[in-house]
């Protein structure tokens, strides 16, 4: 398993009563895509591990209470607390339009209306206040905020992301 073909779904935050059960923080936008999820896998030593739900019964705060097969007691539920929760990518829900994951879109190009190629996007930072494309051009790194302002079409069949950057922002990197 690369981990590299799974994304980070939450984490196990801590116990919940004495049967082995615990709680999943679920960092997603919509939890309910996640009602009818049959298994995690749990990140130990750099390697995912698979685990089978039992069952699940969520809660408010993107959180749920769960029990894990095979984990029947407070002393096991406790080991796999902090653990990091992920899913193959296939099990992400489809995005549509100019919205995206950002690791789909690594490797696009970016156009800009004024400055036409500036670029492949390399990695996305993130940022407290403000995400940011880190976009490579030739030997020179352009950052671009992550903003609806300014993206203006998600081109996924051609891997081109279309943008109108703020004057003078793409100036002070070329």
């Amino acid at each position: 398993m690369d981990k590299k073909d799974y994304y980070y779904l939450g984490k196990i935050t801590k116990t919940f009563g004495y049967k082995g059960e615990v709680i999943f923080f679920f960092d997603v936008d919509n939890i309910n895509n996640y009602k009818k999820i049959e298994s995690v896998f749990l990140k130990f030593r750099e390697k995912l591990i698979p685990y089978f739900i039992d069952k699940i019964k969520f809660r408010q705060n993107n959180t749920a209470i769960v029990k894990i097969q095979d984990i029947d007691d407070e002393e096991n539920a406790q080991k796999i607390i902090n653990s990091e929760l992920y899913l193959p990518l296939e099990f992400l829900p489809k995005l549509k339009g100019n919205r995206f994951y950002y690791h789909e879109i690594i490797g696009f190009t970016v156009i800009d209306e004024k400055h036409g190629n500036i670029g492949v996007i390399e990695k996305v930072l993130d940022n407290q206040y403000q995400d940011i494309f880190s976009i490579k051009k030739e030997n020179k790194e352009i950052l671009i905020p992550v903003a609806a302002e300014i993206i203006k079409k998600v081109d996924r069949k051609n891997k081109v992301i279309e943008i109108e950057a703020p004057d003078g922002l793409i100036e002070i990197y070329i």
